[in-house]
């Protein structure tokens, strides 16, 4: 699906929909900017706008197609035999936390951006994208009045909707601290090293990421315009406290799996506790059962009229005393 908006530079909806043989003449009317959201895209969509009307370099286009696992920004200047015009390409994640398969799921975001015109791809509909498809069109705080400030609003909102995902992971780790102080089981272990390798992944995504928005905050580009610099420096701070965050996450994880392996070994002591226990205190019946046992014809004991009675009473009176020994000793 093809979403395309045309905006004048007091941020005012011009056009939508916009026929693809009409974008040629719009990007050469510097009173307009032009932004083109390709949202899952059907292989001839992506090739007529990127190739066909943008001319994007081969490369970029490449990278936006595919899969990119990691974050990343690059500046693309004309040559001579080149017919687009210079562009930042941006590739950048979202993610979203499923409580019920402990997994955080990915979604791509790429960008282009020009001096009038911001092309956004993406494989996945992404709430942040509409939220500001929707701001855009209806002129709210004039955020449609450059490219530079939609391609802004798109990242704030994008790492805005990170919040509702770390709550979710947050959750997720205080019920993890519960059970692994009261159900220190097998599945729980399980679930804590789940949860710690999503929490890994989470912290792969976000260095580069904030790599990248680190580049916006220094003012790097000229496409970005100096006022605006601010701005995305703010996206940054709040990425770089969520990468906090995670670190956090991480230390608590940490945490929680030695409390697991503490509760746990202290399981398996109290078992062998019992075990040593019984062991010891039934050692009186089975030495004199033993000794008893044996039945040689030159025992005197077995000659006894009352040797049965007596031996009997031998043994639990030994057993007690080695309880109450154990008692004494407050052993258990």
């Amino acid at each position: 699906m093809i979403r395309s908006f045309a905006f004048t530079t007091q941020g005012k909806l011009h056009m939508k929909d916009i026929d693809m043989f009409l974008m040629p003449t719009l990007l050469a009317d510097t009173n307009l900017f032009l932004w083109v959201d390709l949202d899952k895209p059907t292989a001839e969509e992506a090739k007529e706008v990127l190739e066909m009307i943008f001319h994007f370099h081969p490369l970029s286009i490449e990278d936006c197609v595919l899969p990119s696992p990691s974050p990343k920004v690059e500046e693309y200047s004309p040559k001579e035999e080149d017919l687009f015009t210079p562009y930042l390409f941006m590739v950048i994640h979202a993610v979203d936390f499923n409580r019920k398969d402990g997994c955080f799921g990915t979604s791509e975001l790429n960008f282009f951006l020009g001096k009038n015109f911001l092309v956004t791809y993406h494989d996945d509909a992404l709430r942040s994208v509409s939220t500001v498809v929707e701001r855009a069109v209806n002129g709210t705080m004039g955020i449609a009045r450059a490219p530079d400030r939609v391609a802004h609003s798109l990242l704030d909102a994008l790492v805005d909707n990170y919040k509702p995902a770390l709550d979710e992971l947050g959750l997720e780790i205080a019920e993890l601290e519960q059970k692994a102080l009261h159900q220190p089981s097998k599945e729980t272990l399980n679930n804590i090293l789940q949860v710690k390798k999503e929490v890994l992944h989470l912290r792969q995504i976000i260095g580069p990421q904030r790599e990248v928005l680190s580049r916006f905050a220094k003012g790097e580009f000229k496409l970005v315009r100096p006022h605006l610099v601010p701005y995305f420096r703010d996206v940054y701070d709040a990425l770089f406290h969520i990468g906090e965050l995670a670190q956090n996450y991480t230390d608590s994880l940490t945490g929680i799996l030695q409390v697991y392996l503490n509760m746990s070994s202290n399981q398996t002591g109290e078992v062998v506790k019992l075990l040593t226990l019984i062991t010891v205190i039934t050692t009186p019946l089975m030495m004199i059962g033993t000794w008893y046992g044996m039945n040689f014809k030159d025992m005197p004991e077995l000659e006894y009229k009352h040797a049965y009675p007596i031996a009997g009473v031998a043994m639990i009176l030994s057993t007690i005393a080695t309880y109450l020994y154990f008692k004494l000793r407050k052993w258990f």
